[in-house]
Order: C-alpha cells, then sequence, then structure tokens
C-alpha cells in the first residue's frame, strides 16, 4: 500500500516535468508551422521591413529553398506536378503534414511520383503579399523552371489549396498578358512603332510555361471570395463606425491583418484590383481572369455539413471556409463560354471540410486519375 502510494505520488510530481517535454516535442514537431503562419498574418509588413523571417517563393527540398538551376532534374520530358499550398501553408502539407506522426501515410505528392512517376515540385510562398504579386512571381518562377530545364519539363500540372488556387489563376493571368495588353489595362500610351522590324515595339509573347501547361486542379478554392474575410471586414468597420476608444483599437488591430489576407474576401487576382481606393459602401471592382486556352480544369470542394442539415446552410458553410458557390466559382459553370481546348470538371466531396482535402482518399484517387 505505502509502495503504490508513494509511486503514485511521484508520477503526479512528475506531471509538469512530463507535460513540459511533450509541450517540447510538440513544439520541435511543429516548428516549421511558426513562419508561414507569421507570414500569413503579417507577411507584408515583414517584407517592407525586410525582415530576416520574411519568406521569399521559392521551389522547396528538404525544408530549404532551393535554386531553379540547381533542381538537379534528370528525366527527360517527365510530367510535372507543381503544388502550391494556402494561407498560412507551407510544402509540408502536400508531403507529410503534421510532422508527429512521420510513419504515417505519406500525402499527395509523394503517392503521386511514386504511383504515377511523375516529378513534383512544391513551391512555399509569403501568403502575407498581394495574391497579384505572388501570382506575378509564380510566373517568373515556372517561366526560370522551363528556361533552366527546357529538356526535362513535359506536361505541366499545377494543384492549389484555397490561397495556392488563386495564385495559379493570377499567374496566368499575367503569363498570358503581352506588352500591349499590360499597356492598355494601365491606361499607358504605347510608344510610336519607328521601325515595323525593331523588337521592342513588338508585343512580349506569352511566358514560356503556357505551352507546357495541361491541367489545373483546384482544391478548396475561394474563387468568389471568402466569407470569413468579408466577415471580419464587416466587424473592423462596424467597429471603427462605433467610435470608442476600445472598438478603434480593435478595429486598428483587425486593420492589421495581412494584404493576402484581405485580398481574399474578394479573391482579387490582379494588381488594379487591390490599388484602386477603397469605398466602404461598395464592393472593389474585380477584373475576370479568363481561363487559359487548351487547360483542363478539375474544380475540387468540400461539402462539410451532414447532407440532412439544410441546403441553404451547407451552401453557406460549403467545406467550412470556402462557401459552396465561392468554391464552384461562376467562371466554371456550365453557361461559361470556355476558350478553345479548356475543358472543366468539378467534383464534391461529402463531408470533407477544408483541410481534409489535403489529405482524403477519395481526392488522392482523383488526382491519381487525372494528373
Amino acid at each position: 500500500m505505502l509502495r503504490r502510494t508513494l509511486s503514485t505520488l511521484a508520477r503526479t510530481a512528475l506531471l509538469p516535468v512530463r507535460g513540459a517535454t511533450l509541450l517540447y516535442q510538440a513544439g520541435r514537431a511543429h516548428q516549421h508551422f511558426f513562419q508561414p503562419v507569421l507570414n500569413g498574418v503579417l507577411g507584408d509588413q515583414l517584407a517592407v521591413r525586410h525582415d530576416p523571417r520574411t519568406i521569399a517563393l521559392s521551389f522547396r527540398r528538404g525544408g530549404q529553398d532551393v535554386p531553379v538551376a540547381e533542381l538537379r532534374l534528370s528525366e527527360q520530358q517527365q510530367k510535372t506536378v507543381v503544388f502550391l499550398h494556402g494561407l498560412m501553408g507551407d510544402e509540408l502539407i502536400w508531403q507529410t503534414g503534421f510532422q508527429d506522426d512521420p510513419a504515417g501515410p505519406p500525402r499527395y505528392g509523394p503517392r503521386l511520383a511514386a504511383e504515377a512517376g511523375c516529378r513534383c515540385l512544391y513551391v512555399r510562398y509569403n501568403s502575407g503579399l498581394h495574391i497579384s504579386e505572388n501570382g506575378r512571381a509564380l510566373s517568373q518562377l515556372l517561366t526560370a523552371l522551363v528556361e533552366a530545364h527546357p529538356a526535362a519539363i513535359g506536361e505541366l500540372v499545377l494543384v492549389g489549396h484555397s490561397m495556392g488556387g488563386l495564385l495559379i489563376r493570377s499567374a496566368g493571368y499575367y503569363a498570358a498578358l503581352t506588352a500591349g495588353e499590360s499597356a492598355a489595362m494601365k491606361g499607358e500610351k504605347r510608344p510610336a512603332k519607328k521601325n515595323l522590324s525593331s523588337t521592342s515595339s513588338l508585343p512580349a509573347p506569352q511566358a514560356p510555361w503556357l505551352a507546357h501547361l495541361r491541367a489545373v486542379f483546384l482544391l478548396g478554392v475561394p474563387h468568389e471570395g471568402s466569407y470569413l474575410e468579408q466577415n471580419g471586414l464587416l466587424v473592423e468597420r462596424l467597429l471603427r463606425r462605433i467610435n470608442l476608444f476600445p472598438t478603434r483599437f480593435l478595429s486598428n488591430a483587425i486593420a492589421r491583418r495581412s494584404n493576402g489576407i484581405k485580398d481574399l474576401g474578394q479573391a482579387l487576382l490582379v494588381d488594379e484590383d487591390w490599388q484602386q481606393p477603397d469605398d466602404p459602401a461598395l464592393p472593389r471592382p474585380r477584373t475576370v481572369v479568363p481561363l487559359l486556352p487548351g487547360v483542363r480544369y478539375h474544380v475540387l470542394v468540400g461539402d462539410w455539413l451532414r447532407a440532412s442539415r439544410p441546403q441553404a446552410l451547407r451552401d453557406y458553410f460549403g467545406d467550412g471556409l470556402v462557401g459552396a458557390a465561392s468554391g464552384r466559382g461562376q467562371l466554371f459553370s456550365d453557361e461559361t463560354e470556355l476558350p478553345p481546348g479548356t475543358s472543366v470538371r468539378t467534383a464534391r466531396f461529402g463531408q470533407q471540410h477544408h483541410g481534409g482535402l489535403l489529405y482524403h482518399a477519395e481526392v488522392y484517387q482523383y488526382l491519381r486519375q487525372w494528373v
């Protein structure tokens, strides 16, 4: 009896130590999330201050940024799948997910590489920057990829989750622009053509990676904006109108959220959209970013609530973070006239939340079938 009592007291005394040990181990296992979360919330401000914690858009391998020239792509004309995470995410969500279970099953990237023979590349970016800023940078990165490894890149497939899908669409927009179209959109006057043989007066060609692009997979992407950010903006404005010290303090704190989060409210994909003055009484005018010709689009949406719930409620909450209508996107509806060679396929996954789209068995089987 005495021995049992002493043993119980010893275990009780050691509980704080064991708890601290487990907390330390959990922190070590998940420490790679700290920097992406910090960048997602305040990444634009970190970039302005040139803070060393600022994430630069780059391919990643082994937890490190990898310059395009050092990717060492050996297979010739291999199908290449590029994965892009969402807000506050990183490249590991496509590979192993949480690091506290290293023996768990691999996620989409390693499985596709092993089972489909694809080359899988992973991009990490500062999700606190404007979506259009990251979109242009992504287009430049993909251009560098195909120019540095012209013989290695076969068909190009892009897979984006949440904000990552918006980056893909923004990158396609900037890749497809010619110099003349860009100047016209910005209201600039094009220089007069002095010599028809001068290449300086000719429109710039499309980005070369578009010639390789064959398919785009959009998982839980808020094509029409995120209701969470829309509600956050509404709260910020209401607190500001009350105009008391506590409400002003809270309103200013909410207003410090990153440009990337703010862009999610209406899914702003183009510089000109967020550069316009903000009118609280009106939504920002939004540029329609067309689908790219010759590309197969796959729109994957989750349905979080049970089928027994009212349909209106299920449509509003969608996958828990992206509403059903926003996840499907007006541009991907049957009424939209598609560019030549473009196709759209929408798949719905019942009782799947936003994060679940990253590791669901049925989602992987879909990818495996259509990649």
